[in-house]
């Protein structure tokens, strides 16, 4: 059992408000739910509206992919119009 666990750090420049933060984050996170089949959830910057930081949990039976996901997550990410990528940390167990 691999368990692959990545942490993405953003800044939301669009965003006015948190509602608006929480409304651009919801939709990332159902999307990576959707494709992916992972756990995602908001773990720091909770009262920032223009940071915020992902977690995102998968596992699997096979490490290379898990990693292989996890690269394609990060990818997605880096690709999102309203979240700028700032960092990540990615560990597989």
């Amino acid at each position: 059992m691999t368990v692959g666990v990545l942490r993405m750090d953003f800044a939301i420049y669009e965003a006015r408000s948190l509602k608006d933060k929480r409304r651009l984050l919801r939709s990332f996170k159902d999307r990576l739910a959707a494709r992916h089949n992972v756990s995602v959830a908001e773990v720091d910057h909770l009262d920032s509206w223009q940071r915020a930081a992902l977690a995102v949990a998968m596992v699997a039976n096979d490490p290379v992919h898990v990693h292989s996901c996890l690269d394609k997550i990060v990818d997605l990410a880096r690709r999102q119009r309203s979240l700028s990528l700032l960092d990540y940390d990615k560990s597989l167990v």
